[in-house]
């Protein structure tokens, strides 16, 4: 399911995935599949989230768990169901969230965003 097997995956079930996840100390992150510049994977972060910003754009889509959400100076709470974007080079972290958080994100389009592409 990384780039290094030699099957293309394209359905990834959530409880293999989540199975796949290092706990810490590790980066709580497993990449699930890659396709052009797309990469997805599962992020389940322990009591901090400690991410900094991406070179790609990116969507998170909230599978388990509840908190808050920062994104630059804004703040959301958010729950089981939600879709949450970020610009490429955005400042951005979950905060005030259950232990149980497990969130797919999706990166894809060019280094520095869509947002940077020519009209």
């Amino acid at each position: 399911m990384s780039t290094t097997d030699p099957k293309p995956c394209w359905r990834v079930a959530l409880e293999a995935a989540v199975a796949r996840v290092p706990h810490p100390p590790s980066r709580p992150f497993a990449e699930m599949m890659r396709h052009g510049t797309m990469s997805a994977g599962l992020y389940m972060p322990s009591r901090v989230d400690d991410q900094s910003p991406h070179d790609q754009d990116e969507v998170y889509f909230v599978m388990r768990g509840f908190g808050e959400f920062v994104r630059a100076d804004e703040r959301i709470s958010f729950e089981p169901g939600d879709m949450i974007m970020v610009p490429a080079g955005m400042t951005h972290r979950f905060e005030n969230f259950t232990d149980d958080l497990t969130v797919w994100v999706v990166f894809w389009g060019r280094e520095g965003g869509e947002a940077g592409a020519a009209a």
